[in-house]
């Protein structure tokens, strides 16, 4: 067998790293756990795992994005790893039996309800054990602003995507937003998951499910106005060759074209709300992709895959992938999409779209408002 080349070798260090941390996390805890022990179980040098990841916060969150991505796979089935722990099994017809189908929900309310069994059905059992293993991750957000921030963001991103199911598959009703009504079923969720880990065996699953489902029958007003921004950008007439790389999906979990008509927004950790404003705009039959960059992504990174995985794992129980609305998410932690859109140096705050019908960059935009002038850029 011919020696490894130095990628090949930085990708095996890499993935014995992500081992070695997931069995560390999973027996000590994040706070317990060592970087040394790390090291040690994975038979590299202290060195080694700091050149495949910045600290242990980095890897922690690392390892949990990993899990679930595994979790939440392209095929839409759920994929336990052990390190994850039991879960709960909430089927409306069995509480034995786990949710795996994919039929499509009729109306917002049965949306809302397979979420919600989804969710639940991944609680874990008990915080001992392997089940522990994901305990420490609202502590670490909470611990640190340059992290809440994006986390705020990145949960902003998921109730826009659970918000646009349950319009498309309320049709009869779909001019009425629904984005609150996500926000809140995802807060309910949320506050069910801190609940599993600090007090097990307190709420009813069964009872989760059926206060989101009955959120969806709850008038709160939503409604979508057109962003009133003190100086809104104009979209740029263009006429460039638009020729992106190959990219995955984050939502569905599978490879996306980006070459068809729509809007490609290159967004920032900091400002993944603003691509509503391209969803709302963009003309009927046109495609929206959020692009993904960071300034730190060797930490935000991951914990932006994670948030998406966990929302892709229980959104593939409501509907086919085929009935979701046309909004893709990009991970461009190498920034090869952003620059393919000229968006050359990125930061958390970067907000830059592109307009593309056959083929070609028909026009873009930068800056604050960005998604919603080029979105809305008549051509």
């Amino acid at each position: 067998m011919g020696r490894l080349t130095r990628a090949e070798l930085q990708a095996r260090n890499r993935a014995r790293v992500l081992a070695a941390a997931r069995d560390e996390f999973a027996e000590r805890g994040f706070r317990d756990a060592k970087v040394d022990g790390i090291a040690d179980r994975a038979g590299l040098t202290r060195g080694a795992v700091y050149s495949n990841f910045p600290g242990k916060r980095a890897l922690y969150f690392s390892v949990l994005a990993d899990l679930a991505e595994r979790e939440a796979g392209p095929d839409g089935s759920r994929r336990l790893s052990p390190a994850s722990g039991e879960r709960l099994a909430t089927d409306p017809a069995d509480a034995g039996t786990a949710t795996t189908g994919t039929s499509a929900a009729a109306t917002a309310r049965e949306a809302l309800a397979a979420f919600a069994r989804a969710w639940v059905s991944r609680l874990p059992l008990a915080t001992d054990g392997p089940a522990r293993l994901g305990m420490d991750l609202m502590p670490e957000v909470l611990a640190d602003q340059r992290v809440r921030r994006p986390f705020a963001q990145l949960m902003k991103l998921n109730a826009l995507v659970l918000g646009l199911v349950l319009e498309r598959v309320d049709g009869h009703v779909s001019t009425r937003r629904r984005v609150r009504i996500a926000e809140t079923a995802l807060t309910t969720l949320h506050g069910a998951s801190q609940m599993a880990d600090a007090a097990p065996g307190f709420a009813e699953p069964f009872d989760i499910v059926a206060a989101c489902a009955a959120l969806a029958d709850l008038d709160l007003g939503d409604r979508w106005d057109p962003p009133h921004l003190p100086f809104v950008p104009r979209a740029r007439p263009a006429d460039e060759p638009w020729s992106p790389p190959l990219a995955v999906d984050a939502v569905r979990g599978e490879p996306v074209p980006l070459t068809r008509d729509g809007v490609v927004a290159v967004l920032g950790l900091h400002r993944l709300e603003a691509v509503e404003e391209a969803v709302r705009a963009t003309p009927p039959g046109g495609e929206v992709t959020a692009v993904l960059v960071t300034g730190d992504p060797g930490e935000l990174g991951p914990l932006a895959r994670l948030t998406l995985a966990d929302l892709r794992a229980c959104l593939r129980q409501v509907l086919p992938a085929p009935a979701w609305p046309r909004l893709r998410v990009v991970h461009d932690d190498e920034g090869a999409v952003a620059a393919a859109a000229g968006v050359t140096a990125v930061s958390d705050g970067t907000e830059a779209a592109v307009r593309v019908r056959s083929g070609r960059v028909v026009a873009r935009a930068d800056g604050y408002g960005a998604c919603h002038a080029a979105a809305s850029a008549e051509l």
